[in-house]
């Protein structure tokens, strides 16, 4: 069966489809909200007589999202489209004759079931797409490798993603090798990274300079880009959506004294560390214990015997959050964003205990995609009498491809050291076909390393990778005074 659309193009959207039309791969770097996915159906729709398949890779969590999009730009019957989930198998339960297939693009990392389904669908007359692309910027993961290697036989290719780059020029070098090797013209990582990137060099314990993993800088990225240019369009929100603007607001705690004794041990220890036992971990080891104590807890491993002990402390982070709810206008939808799933259950008990069971759904890695598309469909509707009101969310699990329009205020518990994944949980709700202007409010734990996260969000910055560098360079030359002065900042 052909592939027909049946709603309108916006002009931005038109723009792109005839820019991409022309060559059987490209990529969409179109931010959050612009409607990629309106676009693909109207290029697949464009081309249908030349593919048998469409094959959808896109983040689990995506993969409702993505069917019902289907369903409401196109004129597809549901017997016409297949979602893979855990029962998928080749020889027993995978259809051969559907038109359109939703793959959860993390399964290619750890089931060889999916992987072997991918290899029996994919041929010279597919059409696949790598939706969130950043999912396999990582050139050496298996799920990169996978479907790059099982996507080259397809005939046409695309990728989407709205933050194409979040560590720099080398998250690009995967997802053009996913399009075609001729793209860039390496056909290999190392050849392009010789031309591109500088890496830092540094003695062994025998004296040998040796390249670390860690990149200094990027070279000839205007040659990269020339590269690129004919097959990329980018889209960005203000330059095609009249959105409402963003309205942010942090919200302030203090940490109880347990809390601050914790936070004191987790940097003294830290500081203590032999320079024998300093590895590229320890700086990510100590902000791990930093954001954990702030929230209430800290996994601690003893050094001497490795053993490790939950540490619980009383903490205000908690009431900040049931005070800031209780700012909320009456019936309004929210959003609540968590980054530990430890801290998940404590929010979904504590306004359980407050509005009733009832009134929270949940989103988080933990529970089966069944389950989570429950929850999800439970919250949704607008004014349903017994909807959900809250949806308590990690960002690990729900930040990518979700629309959640229904809500205009979101809380972030604990933010993320990225911006990348900031902006995403953000663009949840500043999508198109938003109307009302979306109130961001973040809970913070005043003179802790909360301030520093704010802070390098406010700069677009990864505070844990620049925080990183700073201290392994005055750890490379001695400067003992120095990092010490940088962590007790913190």
């Amino acid at each position: 069966m052909s592939l027909a659309t049946t709603t309108e193009l916006l002009p931005h959207q038109r723009v792109a489809v005839a820019k991409l039309l022309p060559a059987r791969v490209g990529a969409l770097f179109a931010e959050m909200g612009t409607g990629k996915s309106r676009m693909v159906l109207e290029l697949a729709a464009i081309r249908a007589e030349k593919w048998d398949r469409l094959i959808w890779c896109c983040p689990v969590s995506a993969k409702e999202t993505i069917r019902q999009e289907v369903f409401k730009h196109t004129s597809l019957h549901p017997s016409n489209l297949y979602v893979f989930d855990d029962r998928t198998r080749v020889r027993t339960t995978l259809p051969l004759d559907r038109t359109v297939y939703i793959v959860g693009i993390e399964s290619l990392s750890s089931s060889i079931r999916v992987v072997a389904a991918l290899d029996a669908l994919i041929s010279a007359r597919s059409f696949v797409v790598a939706d969130e692309a950043t999912y396999i910027k990582g050139h050496r993961a298996a799920r990169t490798q996978r479907l790059t290697h099982l996507a080259a036989r397809a005939r046409y290719r695309l990728v989407l993603t709205g933050t194409p780059i979040t560590q720099g020029a080398v998250d690009l070098y995967a997802q053009m090798f996913f399009l075609s090797p001729r793209i860039l013209g390496y056909g290999s990582f190392w050849s392009f990274a010789a031309n591109h990137l500088e890496y830092e060099v540094r003695p062994d314990a025998y004296g040998i300079q040796r390249r670390t993993g860690r990149i200094l800088r990027a070279h000839n990225e205007e040659v990269l880009a020339a590269k690129m240019q004919p097959y990329v369009y980018q889209i960005k929100k203000e330059e095609c959506l009249s959105l409402p603007n963003k309205l942010h607001e942090t919200r302030w705690c203090r940490l109880t004294r347990e809390q601050e004794r914790l936070y004191a041990q987790a940097k003294d220890e830290f500081l203590t560390l032999e320079l024998a036992d300093w590895d590229g971990k320890a700086i990510y080891r100590l902000f791990t214990a930093l954001q954990t104590i702030v929230c209430g807890w800290w996994n601690h491993t003893d050094r001497t015997t490795g053993a490790r002990t939950l540490l619980t402390v009383p903490h205000e982070r908690l009431d900040l959050l049931l005070h800031t709810v209780r700012s909320i206008p009456c019936g309004e939808k929210v959003i609540i964003w968590a980054k530990y799933r430890r801290a998940l259950t404590e929010i979904v008990a504590a306004l359980s205990a407050e509005y009733g069971t009832a009134s929270v759904a949940q989103f988080h890695g933990g529970l089966s995609e069944r389950v989570r598309n429950a929850e999800l469909a439970g919250w949704r509707p607008a004014t349903a009498d017994g909807a959900a009101r809250f949806l308590v969310a990690t960002q690990s699990a729900g930040s990518h491809a979700l629309t959640l329009n229904e809500a205009a205020y979101v809380v972030f518990y604990a933010d993320s050291f990225k911006y990348a994944e900031r902006v995403q949980a953000e663009d949840r709700c500043h999508r198109l076909g938003q109307t009302r202007r979306p109130v961001y409010l973040s809970l913070c734990a005043s003179s802790t390393i909360d301030s520093r996260i704010q802070a390098a969000l406010a700069r677009k910055g990864d505070l844990l990778r620049v925080f990183q560098d700073r201290i392994e360079r005055c750890r490379a030359r001695g400067l003992k005074a120095r990092a010490e002065r940088l962590v007790q900042a913190l």
